[in-house]
């Protein structure tokens, strides 16, 4: 009885999974959907503000002309390359989503949790611009609007996608994988 008590214990089932060569402690599934959502609901929301009060106005200098805020719809990807390739764009971010959610299964380690919580987040704001926004479902447009100067026009979904693969690129450097191990290679 005593035995059956000790194994029901955290500290004894990480020391358990650790000697099986599994990670120890709790899966950071919960963190990767909550950063997921706050950046998709921040994106979904400075959009509908784009659209609601930006769109067909005059673009807003925010720092000059070093920033401003002006409404452009992307039916591309970066720098308004591959304008033909919506549908493309659109099964890109479907499966990149996809992905993250498989990858959720094996997730210990919450740096990395809140990385792929900002691709996913990211991803899934593009991905309803694209299919709820015109011209059609699957070929909708992204709303974009911040536009610094001598660059491309983003959005917060862009900014999210780019911080979470800049933070996968640093901890897979780091040696640090999504099951928590860390590596020295």
């Amino acid at each position: 009885m005593a035995e059956a008590e000790r194994i029901s214990t955290p500290e004894v089932d990480d020391e358990a999974a650790a000697a099986a060569g599994q990670p120890r402690g709790k899966r950071r599934i919960a963190a990767l959907f909550a950063v997921a959502v706050v950046a998709y609901l921040l994106d979904l929301s400075s959009k509908m503000l784009v659209v609601a009060k930006l769109e067909h106005h005059e673009p807003i200098e925010v720092i000059g002309d070093l920033l401003k805020f002006e409404a452009i719809r992307n039916p591309g990807a970066a720098f308004g390359i591959g304008e033909a390739f919506t549908v493309i764009f659109t099964c890109i971010a479907a499966a990149v989503i996809v992905v993250i959610a498989r990858l959720a299964r094996k997730l210990y380690s919450l740096p990395w949790a809140f990385a792929l919580g900002l691709l996913l987040g990211g991803a899934l704001g593009n991905l309803t611009d694209r299919i709820f926004r015109s011209p059609g479902v699957f070929q909708g447009a992204v709303v974009d609007f911040i536009a610094p100067a001598h660059f491309a026009v983003f959005n917060l979904a862009d900014s999210a996608i780019v911080c979470g693969g800049f933070l996968i690129v640093l901890l897979s450097f780091r040696g640090l994988d999504p099951d928590g191990t860390v590596h020295k290679d």
